[in-house]
C-alpha cells in the first residue's frame, strides 16, 4: 500500500509540474510544443540525454563537445542562460558568439554565463573585416591598413561587451575575398592581439566562395578554426539560401576537408539543415531534399530530418557543428544529433 501510495504521490507530483512549467512557458513564448517539452523534462518524463561526444579542434588543442552552441541569434534580444546551463550541464563546452553591430546584444547577453564559467568554456566572437569589396575584388594596401584597424577596433568591443579580457578563438566573419583572408597586413592585426593576450586563435567563418577560401586558409597556415556552411548535398550558398549551383555533394569535398584537418584547421560546420526548413514565405521547405546522400541506417533512425542533416556532416568530415538554439527542444535535438551521430554509420 504505502509504495502504491508514493508512485501515485510521485505522478501527482510529476503533473503537476508538468502543468505549471508547460503553462509558464507557453505563456512566455506561445510555442505550445516547445512549452509542454519544456514541462516534461522539468517533470523528469522526457528520455535521458545522451553522453555528449568531443573532437580536438586542430591546432587549438581544445577538446570540444561535437555541439557548439551559437549564441548570436539566441541572445540578440534578450537573455536565455536557462539554455545556456541546460548545455553547459549536458557537456557542450564550446560557445560561439558575435560583434553587437550584426548580432545586438548577444555578447553582452552572453557575460552573465561566462562570470560563473569563463575558465571552464572555450569562447569564440567574431566580427567583419570591414572594407567594402566585392568576393572577386583585391584589397590594396590602404584598404588592407583601415581594415586590420577596423577589425581590431571589433575585437576590443567585443571583449568589453563580454566582460572579459581574452577569447580564445575570434573569426573574420563571412569571409568571402581571398584577398582579404590571405592578407598579411590584416593577420599582423591579429598577431598584435594575441601577443597583448586578447586572443589565442584565429579563425573564419564563410557562407560564400567558401572552397577557395577554405583553400586559403590551408595554404596562409594562420588559421586554427574555419566555420563553413555545408550540408550533405554540398556548400550552402548564403545569397540564395541554397544549395550552390554546381555543388558537388559533401562526399566528394571530403577530401578538402580532411586536407584542412591534416593542415592544423578545426572545422565547424553551420547551416547544415537550413535548406530544408526552406523560406517563410514559401511554407516548410523539403525536408526530404538530402534523403538521397543518406544510407540506409540514417534514413531508418528515429530522428528528425535536421538531425540526421547534423549527423551526416559530423560523420563526412567536420569536427563539431554550430547551431543556433532558441529553445530547449531545439537544442536537446541538436544535442542528440550530435551524441549519437557515430551510431548512424560504419566508417567516419
Amino acid at each position: 500500500m504505502s509504495t502504491l501510495l508514493s508512485s501515485t504521490r510521485r505522478r501527482f507530483v510529476q503533473y503537476a509540474t508538468l502543468a505549471g512549467v508547460s503553462t509558464h512557458a507557453f505563456l512566455r513564448s506561445g510555442d505550445a510544443k516547445a512549452a509542454l517539452f519544456d514541462g516534461k523534462e522539468a517533470a523528469g518524463m522526457s528520455d535521458p540525454w545522451p553522453e555528449m561526444r568531443y573532437r580536438t579542434l586542430g591546432r587549438t588543442g581544445h577538446n570540444s563537445s561535437r555541439l557548439v552552441f551559437g549564441c548570436g541569434a539566441t541572445l540578440s534580444r534578450e537573455p536565455h542562460d536557462d539554455l545556456l546551463d541546460a548545455a553547459y550541464d549536458a557537456g557542450v563546452n564550446t560557445f560561439d558568439v558575435g560583434f553587437s553591430d550584426y548580432y545586438s546584444d548577444a555578447e553582452k547577453n552572453l557575460a552573465p554565463f561566462l562570470k560563473r564559467h569563463r575558465d571552464d568554456v572555450f569562447l569564440i566572437s567574431k566580427a567583419y573585416v570591414p572594407v567594402d569589396l566585392e568576393w572577386n575584388e583585391t584589397i590594396t594596401l590602404s584598404q588592407a591598413r583601415q581594415a586590420a584597424k577596423g577589425w581590431s577596433g571589433f575585437l576590443d568591443g567585443s571583449l568589453r561587451e563580454m566582460g572579459v579580457d581574452h577569447v580564445d578563438a575570434y573569426y573574420y566573419m563571412a569571409a568571402n575575398n581571398v584577398s582579404v583572408v590571405g592578407n598579411e597586413e590584416i593577420y599582423r592585426a591579429f598577431e598584435a592581439a594575441r601577443d597583448a593576450g586578447k586572443v589565442d586563435h584565429l579563425g573564419i567563418s564563410t557562407h560564400q566562395n567558401a572552397a577557395n577560401v577554405l583553400r586559403t586558409a590551408i595554404d596562409k597556415g594562420w588559421f586554427s578554426l574555419a566555420m563553413i556552411a555545408i550540408t550533405p548535398g554540398g556548400w550552402y550558398d548564403w545569397e540564395d539560401k541554397s544549395i550552390l549551383e554546381g555543388t558537388p555533394p559533401m562526399k566528394n569535398i571530403r577530401p578538402l576537408l580532411d586536407e584542412a584537418r591534416e593542415a592544423g584547421i578545426g572545422l565547424v560546420g553551420m547551416k547544415a539543415g537550413r535548406f530544408i526548413a526552406g523560406r517563410r514565405f514559401l511554407g516548410w521547405g523539403n525536408p526530404e531534399a538530402f534523403d538521397e546522400y543518406y544510407n540506409p541506417e540514417l534514413l531508418k533512425a528515429k530522428l528528425s530530418s535536421f538531425q540526421r542533416s547534423y549527423a551526416f556532416v559530423l560523420e563526412h568530415g567536420l569536427d563539431v557543428v554550430n547551431a543556433d538554439m532558441q529553445t530547449l527542444m531545439h537544442l536537446k535535438e541538436n544535442f542528440v544529433a550530435a551524441a549519437t551521430s557515430n551510431q548512424y554509420f560504419d566508417v567516419a
